[in-house]
């Protein structure tokens, strides 16, 4: 009789966990049509082969302005990026140790930007870089290092405790992709093909304090020092969006960080003309991210310069790698026709028609 109420608790439990596991997959975000880049974090983990020459780390900067699939066709190079609406630089250090535990990358790039925040910005924001990583001691960490006050850490390892209160807010989005998503991105690149030509920004206003908060320094530290320990060579990259304002002082600070660490730092804003940029076509929201052209251009751009500086091995001659970014292209060429019909079609893209995340992303 004992043994009989022991596998009755056992198989109550197991059933209230399946369940609980059921219902928090029914009730989080499933960001397919609307926020699309919070479907960015989880997306890696389905990637069929991680073994990536350049990882990417870092904000809208990262995952709308370059491009994997033309670093594969331009030059061999395989490469994922680990990008999220306003990727913060704690942020940006555990998403790189979570990575190094499925990989080992030769080079990381990581783009500054994020430096301009010292402290957390919004719930949002972190639930976008915090909810799509398996759960680990790096994912508590993380959540550890961006709640903002208001925030519990309970709600992040289970995060059904935060999403409880959406079964009134639930659509038929929800359902249709309780288990299963559709790809979003190509190898972390969020492609948009639509062209918004750039306009006015306002004045850079002046700042009290131009100088990069001292926890930015700390993380950063650390992120040389994850590097430096798995013998992978950190970049650090300012990308060539036009709007938040890079100030010379920010960029004097990378500068002299880069040479103190002998890191090489990119600042793309210096080489518009070189990489063939045209505000009037190659952006989609007015200078803000690159549209797909603009990507291509930047990533064409980019690639060169890791290949010549870190002899990276040109890939394409193997066929296995071959088969897998043959594949990767096709489904990439198909978005982006289909992108291009929507626009035709619409004036809009579907995917897209709705208000996204707010602020720098």
């Amino acid at each position: 009789m004992k043994k009989k109420k022991i596998i009755s608790f056992v198989v109550l439990i197991l059933v209230i966990v399946i369940l609980a596991f059921l219902l928090q997959k029914l009730l989080m975000p499933k960001y397919m049509t609307q926020i699309v880049e919070g479907a960015l974090i989880a997306e890696y983990y389905d990637e069929k082969n991680k073994d990536h020459d350049v990882i990417f780390i870092g904000d809208c900067e990262v995952y709308e302005n370059f491009s994997p699939i033309t670093l594969w066709e331009e030059y061999g190079i395989t490469s994922y990026i680990r990008g999220s609406a306003q990727q913060l630089i704690w942020h940006s250090y555990y998403l790189l140790e979570d990575t190094l535990k499925y990989e080992k990358p030769d080079i990381v790039v990581f783009s500054v930007l994020s430096m301009m925040y010292d402290t957390p910005q919004r719930e949002a924001y972190n639930r976008m870089s915090i909810d799509g990583i398996p759960l680990s001691m790096t994912k508590i960490n993380l959540a550890k290092a961006s709640m903002l006050p208001e925030e519990d850490l309970i709600t992040y390892i289970f995060p059904l405790l935060r999403y409880h209160s959406r079964w009134n807010e639930l659509t038929k989005e929800d359902f249709e992709y309780w288990f299963k998503k559709d790809q979003i991105a190509h190898n972390g690149y969020l492609m948009r093909v639509d062209v918004k030509p750039a306009g006015y920004f306002p004045k850079p206003k002046k700042l009290s304090d131009y100088r990069f908060g001292d926890v930015c320094y700390e993380y950063l530290d650390k992120m040389v020092k994850l590097c430096k320990d798995n013998d992978i060579e950190l970049v650090l990259l300012k990308a060539p969006s036009l709007y938040p304002h890079w100030y010379e002082e920010w960029d004097a600070q990378i500068i002299d960080y880069a040479e103190k660490n002998d890191l090489l730092y990119i600042n793309m804003l210096n080489h518009l003309d070189e990489i063939g940029l045209d505000f009037n076509t190659d952006t989609y929201d007015a200078g803000l991210h690159l549209n797909l052209s603009g990507a291509e251009k930047s990533s064409v751009f980019l690639g060169d310069i890791l290949k010549t500086e870190y002899n990276l091995v040109d890939k394409r001659q193997d066929e296995n790698l071959k088969a897998l970014w043959d594949e990767k292209a096709d489904a990439y060429y198909k978005m982006k026709e289909e992108q291009y019909k929507e626009l035709e079609e619409y004036g809009y893209l579907l995917k897209f028609n709705m208000k996204r995340s707010e602020g720098n992303n």
